[in-house]
């Protein structure tokens, strides 16, 4: 049953609500929304794909996560990697930052950028997301950040925009990741970020809930597990996700239907959020025919409205509005609108996410302190 969608909390219970409040605790002059009590070292647990609903669902196979005292905080729209990454990195609503989604049309080029890959063009992270990040404001009031993650993703475009001014740690196993973290609390007024990956791609390819799913989600509990019995004093250790996870039971294949390609220049986003880029003077009949193809399955909304309604936050700068989509289809349903042409393993996925639904918005935020 429709209800309406679940527009994010922004302002008080938001991940760019918790990144500010980060900071706030550590002494900086940042809002803190959440009300984070001071601490003299913070580390930021992000496990990717770690919705509430999904936690929730299984707490016996994350004991210790499920037996946390918590609240739940909403990821932002879309919710998705590159767009809770980089409102965890900057404090701001992806109305202010500019990463509205996997795949943005670039203002004037005619051509669509892939904001996780970083490809599609060539484009300069300082220009794409030119906003200063919280790991920049960290290092300006003298504490040096730091970001546990594999060292594949160093120095990447997305790792540059969101992650500008910490210093990168490279750590490819759980143990590796474990124990350079703890390394790193060890020093006075630390705020360390470590990132875990594999629960989500794992979700994508046989589905929240699959035996693959759970034993990553068992790894996520011991590894949580194992960096609180590790704090030192004065720590606190927040977990929390970018986004949950829906598995998909129904896809709609976008380019094998005519209708809802008529008057279409390019379709981005994903396939939970899709940004549809009409061709001129077509958005109006784009935003027709999909909305009476979707009827039941999806909120279909033009970009006037998504914008006024507060999916992208309470402001969008002006400079960031030709980056989304003139019609945006957004499904409630199990429902992935797909694009097997354009984005072959996309289309394969079982588990996908971006909507504002519960199951993909809810994520936990999960504390275990020594202060």
């Amino acid at each position: 049953m429709e209800t309406g969608p679940l527009v994010p909390a922004y302002g008080g219970a938001a991940l760019s609500d918790l990144a500010r409040s980060l900071l706030a605790a550590l002494g900086l002059d940042e809002p803190n929304a959440l009300a984070i009590a001071p601490a003299e070292r913070t580390c930021l647990f992000i496990v990717d794909g770690l919705g509430a609903e999904l936690l929730r669902a299984h707490a016996d196979t994350a004991p210790f996560l499920a037996a946390i005292a918590g609240r739940t905080l909403t990821a932002g729209f879309p919710a998705t990697t590159v767009t809770s990454l980089c409102s965890l990195g900057t404090g701001l609503s992806p109305g202010e930052h500019g990463m509205m989604g996997l795949m943005l049309a670039v203002p004037g080029a005619g051509r669509l950028f892939n904001c996780l890959r970083w490809t599609g063009m060539a484009m300069d992270p300082k220009e794409w997301q030119p906003s200063a990040t919280v790991y920049e404001r960290a290092a300006t009031a003298g504490i040096e950040p730091v970001y546990v993650a594999p060292a594949a993703y160093e120095g990447t475009g997305l790792t540059e925009a969101v992650y500008r001014g910490v210093r990168y740690v490279g750590a490819e196993t759980v143990d590796e990741r474990v124990a350079r973290t703890l390394a790193e609390l060890a020093r006075p007024r630390a705020h360390v970020t470590v990132y875990y990956g594999d629960l989500d791609a794992t979700g994508h390819l046989t589905g929240w809930g699959s035996p693959e799913w759970l034993r990553q989600l068992a790894i996520v509990d011991a590894m949580a597990e194992r960096l609180a019995e590790g704090l030192p004093p004065g720590t606190a250790l927040f977990v929390t996700a970018d986004h949950g996870m829906v598995n998909a039971v129904d896809k709609l294949d976008a380019e094998a239907t005519p209708e809802l390609m008529r008057g279409v220049a390019m379709l981005g986003g994903e396939a939970r959020a899709r940004h549809v880029y009409a061709e001129p003077d077509a958005a109006e009949e784009v935003f027709d025919a999909w909305s009476e193809v979707l009827r039941g399955r999806a909120w279909v909304v033009s970009r006037q409205e998504a914008v006024e309604s507060g999916w992208f936050g309470p402001r969008v700068r002006a400079d960031w509005l030709g980056r989304i989509g003139d019609v945006i289809a957004v499904p409630y349903t199990d429902l992935a609108i797909i694009a097997p042409a354009a984005h072959p393993i996309e289309a394969l996925f079982t588990g996908y996410h971006g909507s504002m639904t519960m199951a993909e918005q809810h994520v936990p935020l999960l504390e275990v302190s020594t202060r």
